[in-house]
């Protein structure tokens, strides 16, 4: 492709980019901006009931938009983008879990959502909410975890999985020039998302547009490159929480981190699973009220392969107490 036409195409994609973010910013969010020291988290409830539920995603998502309809049949259910993501505020402050959680904590506060909460939390989200259940147990009815990490893996990655987790963080600094040009966003209206996992499809299109949103701002690749060179220390932060008595835990286990295709060969797929079972082995160890669900048709994605499943584990939680 000549310059001069890539040149045009970048200079449409990023006018593209900042008229649709300008009117995007003149609209107000679907839930509620809490401000928690100098900048505010977006905090988005459904449902009326008892118990509440309180979703805390996996790293760079924000995928319980997909979740909060049906969970909601069960109780109030409590969505909020953690800072620097989707209509949050960036953070001045580390994006570690000791931080998150202190984040998460004020905000419930300044919201009035009272106390006590079911927690789930996906991937990354898992270290968020252990350490909360740490910290504010007397919050806390139990623990959801959707293929959780565990800190004995994530601090003893072989060589070959910490160059993947290298790479995976040069794909985020792109994306932060790529959001900035409009590239995402033109991926967005073109429905790559959907065609690179079609599971997308079985949820609405305004729920989708709500996790795409954020995907097509900067900040959230900033932010998510900030949360993966930070693991290491939100792995030593939440060591400390390494008994939670009786508190109730379902683990939700997928079959494997990645679906096996063509592409997953270029990738030590292996290696990864074999470092997500002794992950998995040891979340067990965490309460002596542990069950583990096992998820047969997922890959990491849980709450989009099988989303069925967070649903039957907040029940079996709510069975529990």
């Amino acid at each position: 492709m000549p310059i001069s036409i890539l040149v045009i195409l970048l200079v449409f994609t990023t006018l593209y980019q900042a008229i649709s973010s300008y009117l995007e910013n003149r609209r107000s969010p679907i839930g509620q901006l809490i401000d928690v020291g100098g900048y505010r988290l977006h905090l988005y409830t459904l449902g009326a009931s008892q118990p509440t539920i309180v979703l805390d995603h996996s790293l760079g998502g924000v995928e319980g938009y997909l979740l909060i309809e049906e969970l909601a049949t069960i109780g109030r259910v409590c969505i909020y983008d953690r800072a620097g993501y989707g209509w949050s505020d960036h953070s001045p402050h580390p994006r570690t879990s000791e931080q998150i959680v202190q984040e998460l904590d004020i905000m419930l506060t300044q919201a009035k959502i009272e106390p006590p909460y079911i927690l789930i939390g996906d991937s990354f989200g898992s270290y968020n909410i252990r350490l909360y259940a740490h910290l504010f147990p007397h919050k806390v009815l139990g623990l959801i975890f959707t293929d959780g990490l565990h800190e004995i893996g994530m601090l003893n990655m072989p060589f070959q999985l910490k160059a993947l987790k290298l790479f995976f963080l040069s794909g985020f600094v792109m994306s932060i020039l790529g959001s900035a040009l409009g590239i995402i966003r033109l991926l967005k209206t073109l429905r790559i998302f959907e065609l690179i996992k079609p599971e997308l499809q079985n949820f609405s299109e305004a729920s989708r547009d709500r996790v795409k949103h954020s995907f097509c701002l900067p900040k959230h690749w900033i932010t998510m490159s900030q949360e993966i060179t930070s693991l290491d220390k939100s792995s030593e932060q939440v060591s400390v929480a390494k008994n939670v008595g009786v508190l109730p835990i379902v683990n939700i286990k997928s079959a494997s981190f990645f679906k096996p295709t063509f592409w997953t060969r270029l990738i030590p797929l292996r290696g990864i699973n074999k470092l997500r079972d002794k992950m998995h082995l040891e979340l067990s160890k965490l309460s002596t009220d542990f069950l583990q669900i096992e998820a047969s048709q997922s890959g990491h994605f849980v709450w989009v392969d099988q989303p069925d499943l967070l649903v039957t584990a907040v029940k079996m939680v709510i069975e529990k107490i």
